[in-house]
């Protein structure tokens, strides 16, 4: 910063925090707050607004020798620094890239550079460099992306002139300090081609895909593969022909192999083998996440245009496309935002969309770690290699992101903290937000606010709800009706369903009706007050029944709520209880979100109107009402779950059980909602965590346990150990205030599985032996069972045999006294893995009959396959070949079938081992070469380093090849601590 008599020196620290904030935000109000939380983040200080003050009031005596007019000034509820635009350089920077991007689109080239050669020398380094502000740091690295995004431009637009030759070194030092951005590796490609340098732009190609395979186990997208592609075919036009073109889309990969059934020949064997690895990458998954749009949408046509330009964008755009929807609550930003995501779906982002309800209005808001983490399964990966940082989980979405084209609705952002970790890195996506915040520290958004509607479009909505005769009829009521409910969405569409239900009723009885209100209704638009008497008309014209399933339904904390909830509530068992809802949905009290697999529908309240029918819940129902009501909702919940768990595992096995009620919605619900179960539980897993949490605050403890421990059906299959911990932890801290000895014994033993599928062995260990100590005093020998055999686990890892058999032998014991056959069976296969280890595979093999015996009695799939890939290794052990390859590919492809990518990836290893064990090893490495592929595709780094140390044990005599497969698996080892494996493969690496 420049003042009159040189540079000004504005002291490190705080001020230095405030006045970034203020020069992000130039002439826009920058409130207390959000200065607080940039200078403390989570922990202020109570003295916080006053040190703000205090640090203002400097910067405000440094700023009167400033260089040029600037003003900071105070404007509730914060600060303003007023100054030319030209005074600030990160402003001067993005104008002189619009204007040069704008020229370079109208062919003017050479001045388009001229501008953005200027554009990047006002910059001395990176962003706000030396800063210590979280948020701050988030909001540089956008900038510095743009600065980035400009310099491509430049480049690209200079290779359109042909300056290809004097491009190259600058490319290369740019593509050394940026490895990984394509765009830069494709214009040194193109710069080296053009200079006659073929066999280096080839090169070039080379060294990025290995970089992009080490770093992230990527291949480069298709713009640097059609590149490639070209130049070997000689197809590459000359720079004079060159275009800009839109960002292809992502090339999906081939669909694998299917199943087959070879016999014991070989040559049949060979047949069944799998296909090139290329054919085995699987189809990436697209995900479809929007709510529906509605057919009766009103907007302003200018609006829509901007937001979809915004969010776009054009070819030249350097950074991902971002828009923020604001305003006060009923004002439509929801209903605006699916509208414009639908427009975009299809033609702007074909690879996708994704969708977040935030609740930023709620008591507990979605923390960026949860829904990176939802965000991730949708992508399609598997939960088991999600990792726990919020840094590492954003890493990994961006890096999954990087070549797609997806729209990110985020709904009901609390604030900027809240949306930042979710942003993608890749200008092929954008972000649409909507937020009761304004959200000003989002840089570079297209910002909208929504107000009420004006009157026309607010006449053209009451026409499309009823009906257009009916309005021009009377058309001076019609007018008067839209300006007394101030012309707000949410009421307005209220007031009309009303009307609409009863077309006996005309416009100017309605607008009679809403002159009589206690309150004066053209004060809507202005506060709380006047929405609650806008509420209270629909409210008091339901029926007595409808009005209290109302009431009763605000309990419900679920983002959508099921129909049974409606016979719950009430305690009505009629077969449809959808037909309790659908009078809530016709006056618009109640809004359907969706329809279930099993063809029920499902409903969501408006914030609003929920918070309404709560102020009337606890104004008309007695609390022994509301308790009883609310023990029927949870007890529906604790049903479906337990009878979901039960269709999963054959029966009610390896699970411990409370004593709360439960409540059986209609049979043909359970039957149709339940008919595959593990994905009923993933539909629900937001509403079923939640009552966990409700079930424990209304004093419900043993239901709260009992719900949380039954859901590790899901959080084990899916990896969620995220969900697992909290809703244990949740539960933990209603038994033990309760003095609940068993449930805190059931969640102990439950945590002791969780910390152990974490490795976190010493915390298990103390988990297990806290919760065996008081099953024994209970003599509960199901959570006996239970501990035992997870003990027993431990130290069959740690090598522990003789105590592991030990530990077996008393948990199958405890299974039989408990009459549990899956306990019984899993136990069997456990231990025969330590009884194939010791050469007893004739007691092995025993064992694992046994088992599969009693799966494939009970139907219980997941377990069929556990035991059957054991039975494949005592197989193989035997010398038995042939028929281990039988049963390892029955097996993958019951992975398959279930979606299980980390089974496939140990069966692929299976038969990997097993043609290196019959001394074929090109089979071997077809088989190697798959799990490679189909670990690192979704991530599983440690999988794939496994599958690629046993490649390398083959390749004798390829020692590149051999080298390239163990220098990342090596990084691996080291860094997951995976000592023996790192062991081996240094071994080798020396070797070779």
């Amino acid at each position: 910063m420049q003042g009159t008599a040189g540079p000004l020196r504005v002291p490190p620290g705080r001020q230095e925090v405030i006045l970034a904030a203020l020069l992000l935000e130039t002439n826009r109000v920058v409130s207390t707050s959000q200065l607080v939380d940039l200078i403390w983040e989570d922990n202020p200080p109570e003295t916080a607004r006053t040190q703000v003050q205090i640090c203002v009031s400097r910067l405000r005596k440094l700023l009167v020798d400033a260089d040029g007019e600037v003003a900071l000034t105070t404007r509730p509820p914060g600060y303003v620094l007023h100054t030319e635009a030209g005074n600030v350089d990160a402003a001067l920077f993005t104008g002189l890239v619009q204007r040069a991007r704008s020229l370079g689109e109208g062919g003017d080239r050479e001045e388009a550079v001229r501008l953005l050669r200027s554009a990047v020398t006002l910059w001395q380094g990176d962003c706000l460099t030396g800063l210590d502000s979280g948020p701050l740091a988030n909001a540089a690295r956008q900038l510095n992306e743009e600065r980035l995004a400009a310099v491509e431009l430049r480049i690209r637009l200079e290779l359109e002139l042909g300056h290809h030759d004097r491009l190259v070194g600058e490319l290369q030092r740019l593509t050394h300090e940026h490895p990984l951005r394509e765009k830069l590796h494709g214009q040194l490609i193109q710069a080296l081609y053009w200079s006659g340098r073929q066999a280096e732009a080839l090169e070039s190609f080379r060294t990025a895909r290995r970089y992009l395979a080490e770093e992230l186990g990527l291949e480069p997208g298709r713009e640097l593969r059609d590149l490639e592609a070209a130049i070997l075919a000689g197809e590459l036009p000359p720079p004079a022909a060159a275009r800009p073109a839109p960002a292809p889309p992502f090339v999906r990969g081939a669909t694998a192999p299917g199943p087959g059934a070879p016999d014991g020949d070989p040559a049949a064997l060979d047949a069944a083998s799998p296909a090139p690895i290329a054919e085995s990458i699987r189809h990436e998954t697209v995900p479809h996440q929007l709510p529906a749009d509605i057919a009766d949408f009103v907007a302003d046509g200018q609006r829509l245009g901007a937001l979809e330009k915004a969010l776009r964008g054009s070819d030249g755009r350097g950074t991902v496309g971002l828009a923020a929807i604001t305003g006060k609550p009923g004002t439509g930003k929801s209903t605006l935002a699916v509208h414009v995501a639908h427009a975009l779906a299809e033609t702007g982002f074909p690879d996708g969309q994704l969708y977040c309800d935030l609740r930023g209005t709620t008591p507990a808001p979605a923390t960026p770690v949860e829904v990176l983490g939802r965000f991730l399964r949708a992508l399609g990966i598997p939960g088991q290699l999600i990792p726990e940082s919020l840094d590492e989980r954003a890493e990994m979405y961006r890096t999954r992101l990087s070549t797609r084209r997806v729209l990110v609705v985020l709904d009901d952002a609390a604030g900027e903290g809240q949306v930042l970790p979710l942003l993608p890195g890749s200008r092929g996506c954008a972000v649409l937000v909507t937020s009761r915040a304004r959200l000003t520290a989002l840089p570079g958004a297209h910002r909208v606010e929504l107000d009420v509607l004006d009157e026309d479009r607010a006449l053209e909505l009451l026409a499309r709800i009823v009906g257009g005769d009916r309005v021009a009829g009377e058309a001076a009521a019609a007018e008067a009706l839209v300006r007394t409910v101030g012309r707000l969405p949410l009421a307005l569409r209220i007031v009309a369903a009303r009307l609409a239900a009863r077309p006996h009723w005309t416009l100017a009885s309605m607008v009679q009706r809403l002159a009589n209100e206690r309150h004066r209704l053209d004060e809507l638009a202005h506060g709380e007050m006047t929405m609650r008497a806008s509420l209270s008309l629909t409210y008091e014209g339901l029926a007595p029944e409808d009005g209290g399933l109302l009431r009763l339904l605000s309990m419900a904390q679920a983002p959508t709520l099921p129909s049974w909830l409606a016979g719950a509530l009430l305690d009505d068992r009629r077969p449809f209880p959808s037909d309790l809802m659908e009078p809530l949905v016709d006056v618009q009290m109640l809004d359907v979100a969706g329809v279930e697999p099993s063809g029920g529908f499902r409903y969501r309240f408006h914030e609003i109107i929920r918070v309404y029918a709560r102020e009337r819940l606890a104004a008309q129902h007695p609390p022994d009402v509301r308790r009883a009501a609310f023990a029927r909702m949870a007890g529906g919940w604790m049903h479906l779950v337990e009878e979901a768990h039960r269709r999963v595992y054959g029966g009610d096995f390896t699970v411990l059980h409370g004593t709360a009620p439960r409540w059986r919605p209609p049979s043909p619900y359970t039957e149709d909602a339940l008919a595959d179960p593990l994905a009923w539980l993933d539909a629900e897993q937001a509403a079923l965590c939640g009552m966990v949490g409700h079930a424990a605050e209304e004093g419900l403890h043993d239901l709260s346990w009992d719900l949380a421990t039954s859901l590790v059906t899901l959080f084990e299959v899916r990896g969620h150990y995220d969900l697992w911990e909290s809703t244990h932890l949740t539960a933990l801290a209603a038994v033990r205030k309760a003095g609940n000895l068993r449930g805190t014994a059931a969640i102990r033993a439950s945590l002791g599985s969780l910390y152990m599928s974490r490795n976190q062995y010493d915390t298990a260990r103390q988990s297990l032996n806290s919760a065996l100590d008081v099953f024994q005093a209970l003599d509960e020998p199901m959570g006996e069972a239970l501990c035992r055999r997870d003990m027993a686990l431990i130290a069959r890892t740690n090598g522990d045999d003789a105590a592991a058999l030990e530990l077996y032998r008393r948990s199958l014991a405890d299974f039989d006294r408990a009459d549990d056959v899956v306990g019984r069976a899993i136990v069997l296969t456990q231990s025969a893995h330590i009884r194939m280890r010791q050469g007893e595979t004739d007691l092995a093999q025993k064992q694992l009959d046994e088992a599969l015996g009693i799966y494939e009695g009970i139907g219980y799939a997941g377990g069929r396959a556990r035991t059957l890939r054991r039975v494949g290794q005592v197989l193989l052990e035997q010398g038995r070949s042939d028929l281990a390859i039988l049963t390892f590919t029955e097996v993958l492809e019951l992975c398959r079938d279930s979606g299980d990518v980390i089974g496939e990836g140990h069966l692929l290893r299976d038969l990997g081992h097993t043609f290196a064990a019959m001394g074929r090893p090109d089979r071997a490495r077809d088989f190697y070469d798959r799990a490679v592929s189909s670990r690192e595709q979704v991530m599983d780094f440690s999988g794939g380093a496994l599958a690629r140390l046993d490649l390398a044990r083959l390749l004798t005599d390829e020692p590149g090849r051999s080298r390239e497969l163990l220098v990342p698996a090596v990084e691996v080892f080291r860094e997951r601590r995976m000592t023996r494996e790192l062991a081996e493969a240094e071994r080798l690496l020396g070797a070779r």
